[in-house]
């Protein structure tokens, strides 16, 4: 009998290793990897540049506190933001980066009242599952946390309600759990746009998107807007807990000393990883992942979309959506079985994370194997 709670639906079996975009598990299977730990190891299982750089901060120190000064935290921030006057917040995990925004967006503003949308995902803590749109994973917690708002996702009637009596806006530019939904570029700017006549923060959730993941840095890059403030985490740090909450410099005087913490964000080991992915996001690196989410969706739309069992593609750069008019479910354990790792998202899709360092043959080999499961069992 586990000793666990049983918060998780597990599947049988034990992922005990792996190597670059292979997991083998603990009854001797091997598997391609098209979901990088849920957005998490972009770079793979094997990396050596992260290995090294966590092994050599590990023979030092991995934890002090955040009283101290700490060179490693401020390498990394400048990573992030470069000569942009944005200032960094280390915690450890998306959730906690969507809760620092939802506080420091708060206490800026002297504002209560926040926007998110359909199909949302922020987190689990309450003020993040507070602004999730998933009455599923609410039930029994209520009550949330007040003051929370939603209008639909990449629709033009939301623009309405962005109102001035707003502390922020939060979105996602893909949303990740919500179905793979990708927004236009022009509602996006509608939105941003909106904001800044109201007066009111945007904040844009970068949580399983960042990192590389759509062929830029952030998602947001893609289309050139400019939120005040962004959350990211999962990639950051290719599996050790980080998140960072990156916010423009002129809300630094809502965040100063003992305002908010954290005893173990920005720990040593974190940022020494954290570094080492960062410093390998180069602009030649992020073009190869952009040449590879081409050849991936052109794979998608002529292999996938045309089988009777699939609605549509969508998606953005490495983080791609196949919508099914079947149950997910047992599309993910069938994957499984033909040793192809996958997950699923809201609304019975599909949805691949395959790690950034990927090779187009083994998504072709990926493809391939989803055709194949797809064809004859669905």
């Amino acid at each position: 009998m586990s000793k666990l709670f049983p918060t998780y639906a597990r599947y049988p079996f034990d992922i005990v290793n792996g190597h670059d975009c292979y997991l083998a598990d603990d009854h001797g299977n091997t598997y391609l990897d098209f979901t990088s730990g849920i957005g998490v190891c972009n770079l793979g299982y094997s990396n050596a540049a992260v290995q090294a750089s966590v092994a050599k901060q590990a023979q030092k120190i991995w934890h002090t506190s955040n009283l101290y000064q700490s060179q490693l935290q401020e390498q990394v921030a400048t990573l992030l933001v470069g000569d942009a006057d944005k200032l960094v917040f280390f915690c450890n995990s998306g959730t906690e980066a969507n809760e620092a925004a939802l506080k420091l967006a708060r206490k800026a503003s002297g504002k209560s009242a926040v926007l998110a949308f359909s199909d949302s995902f922020h987190g689990r803590t309450y003020g993040a599952l507070s602004m999730t749109d998933n009455p599923a994973i609410q039930v029994g917690f209520g009550p949330l946390v007040p003051d929370i708002r939603f209008a639909p996702y990449n629709d033009v009637a939301a623009i309405t309600q962005i109102t001035a009596d707003l502390a922020a806006v939060i979105l996602e530019v893909v949303q990740g759990e919500g179905g793979v939904n990708p927004a236009s570029s022009e509602w996006l700017h509608q939105v941003a746009a909106k904001c800044k006549q109201e007066r009111v923060l945007l904040i844009i959730d970068e949580v399983q998107t960042g990192n590389g993941r759509t062929g830029q840095l952030f998602a947001y890059q893609n289309y050139d807007l400019q939120p005040d403030i962004v959350t990211t985490a999962k990639g950051l740090a290719n599996g050790l807990p980080v998140g960072a909450l990156i916010g423009n410099a002129d809300l630094a005087s809502a965040f100063t000393p003992g305002s908010h913490g954290t005893t173990f964000g920005g720990n040593k080991l974190a940022m020494a990883a954290a570094k080492a992915v960062l410093t390998q996001l180069t602009p030649a690196f992020l073009a190869q992942v952009q040449a590879k989410a081409a050849y991936l969706e052109q794979l998608l739309q002529t292999e996938i979309a045309p089988l009777s069992q699939v609605t549509g593609i969508t998606g953005l750069g490495l983080m791609q959506g196949i919508h099914l008019n079947v149950a997910v479910g047992p599309v993910v354990t069938a994957l499984q079985h033909a040793q192809l790792l996958t997950l699923s998202a809201k609304h019975d899709t599909l949805r691949l994370l395959p790690p950034l360092t990927i090779t187009e043959e083994q998504l072709a080999q990926g493809v391939a194997t989803i055709k194949q499961v797809l064809q004859p069992c669905f």
